[in-house]
C-alpha cells in the first residue's frame, strides 16, 4: 500500500540484489560460497562430534570450541541458503518479518561469537598466568554460566533492532535492499524517516560487543605474553605460545573482517559497494570455514582423533 509515489507504508516483502555491480556473474560467485558452506558445515560438525565423544576433552577450551562451533554453523546457516537462492536461482524477494528475523539471527550469533572468543583468551589468560588455579577456577558451573551470560547478552541488546525498526518505521523509500542478507544498516536506510537513534543504538551495540571484548582480549594476551617471555626455559615458552597460535590467528580474521564491514557501511561511502558487499559476506562466511581448519591444524589433541576417525 502507497501513501504517495515516493514512499511505501509498511512493506509485507523486500529484495535484496545481491551484490550490487555484480549481478551477471553471482552465479559464479555463489560457488566458491556454497563450497566454504559445505566446509564450515562439515569441518564444525565433526569437530563438535570429536569433542562430544571424547572425555579426553571435556575441558574449558574444548568446550568453548565447541560452542564455537555450533555458533559458526548456526551463523553461516542463517544468511548462505537465501544468499544462494538469490545468486542462483533469482529468487530475491524475502518477507519483511523474515528479513527481521535472519537479521536478529545474524547479529546475536556475531555477538555470541565475539564472547566466546573473549572466553576462550581468558581461559588461555588463567592456564599460562595461573596453571594452578586453572581447574579450580574454570569449573562446569562456570563455563555454563559463561555460556548462558553470553547468550543472554546477544539476546538483549540485538532484540531492540526488531523494536526499533518495527515501532519507530511506517514509510520507506523503497523496498529494494543493495544486499545479500538483511543487515541492520541495510534495512534502516530504507526507512523515510528519521534513522538517528537506530544508528546511535547500532553503534553502541557494535562497541559494547566488539570494543569490550577486544580491549579484554588485548589486554589478557599482553599479560600472558609476558608471562610466556619470563618462563626460563626455551621449550616451556614455545609449548605454552603454541596454545594461543589458533586462538590468535581465528580471533584477528575475525575482528578484521568485523571492523572493516562496520566502519564501510557508516563511513565508506567512496568505496565500491560490490567490495563493501563482498566483503561483509565473507566477514560471516569465513571464520566458519576457517576456523575448524585452524583449530584441526593447529591442535595435536584433535588432530590425533580427526586421523583416528579417518583411519577407521
Amino acid at each position: 500500500m502507497s501513501t504517495s509515489n515516493k514512499t511505501v507504508f509498511m512493506p509485507s516483502m523486500l529484495t535484496l540484489i545481491g551484490i550490487p555491480g555484480l549481478e551477471s556473474v553471482q552465479c559464479w560467485i555463489g560457488i566458491p560460497f556454497c563450497a566454504m558452506y559445505l566446509i564450515a558445515v562439515t569441518g564444525n560438525s565433526l569437530l563438535l562430534i570429536i569433542i562430544i565423544s571424547e572425555r579426553s576433552l571435556h575441558e574449558p577450551m574444548y568446550i568453548f570450541l565447541g560452542m564455537l562451533a555450533v555458533t559458526d554453523m548456526a551463523l553461516s546457516t542463517s544468511i548462505v541458503p537465501k544468499m544462494l537462492g538469490i545468486f542462483w536461482f533469482h529468487i530475491p524477494e524475502i518477507y519483511f518479518d523474515s528479513c527481521l528475523f535472519q537479521m536478529w539471527l545474524i547479529h546475536t550469533f556475531q555477538a555470541m561469537e565475539s564472547g566466546i572468543l573473549l572466553a576462550m583468551t581468558l581461559d588461555r589468560y588463567v592456564a599460562i598466568c595461573y596453571p594452578l588455579r586453572h581447574a579450580v577456577i574454570f569449573t562446569q558451573q562456570l563455563i555454563t554460566q559463561i555460556g548462558s551470560v553470553l547468550a543472554l547478552r546477544a539476546v538483549i541488546l540485538v532484540t531492540p533492532f526488531l523494536l526499533l525498526i518495527k515501532c519507530r518505521f511506517q514509510f520507506y523509500h523503497t523496498t529494494v535492499i543493495s544486499h545479500s542478507y538483511c543487515e541492520h544498516m541495510a534495512i534502516v536506510k530504507l526507512a523515510a524517516e528519521n534513522i538517528r537513534v537506530n544508528k546511535i543504538y547500532g553503534l553502541f551495540v557494535a562497541f559494547t560487543v566488539a570494543g569490550f571484548d577486544l580491549m579484554f582480549i588485548t589486554v589478557s594476551y599482553i599479560q600472558i605474553f609476558i608471562t610466556v617471555f619470563r618462563l626460563p626455559e626455551k621449550e616451556a615458552r614455545l609449548k605454552a605460545f603454541n596454545t594461543c597460535i589458533a586462538h590468535i590467528c581465528v580471533f584477528l580474521q575475525f575482528y578484521f573482517f568485523a571492523f572493516f564491514s562496520f566502519f564501510t557501511h557508516r563511513f565508506g561511502s567512496h568505496i565500491p559497494p560490490y567490495i563493501h558487499i563482498l566483503f561483509s559476506s565473507l566477514y560471516l562466511l569465513v571464520p566458519p570455514f576457517l576456523n575448524p581448519l585452524v583449530y584441526g591444524a593447529k591442535t595435536k589433541q584433535i588432530r590425533v582423533h580427526v586421523v583416528k576417525i579417518f583411519c577407521s
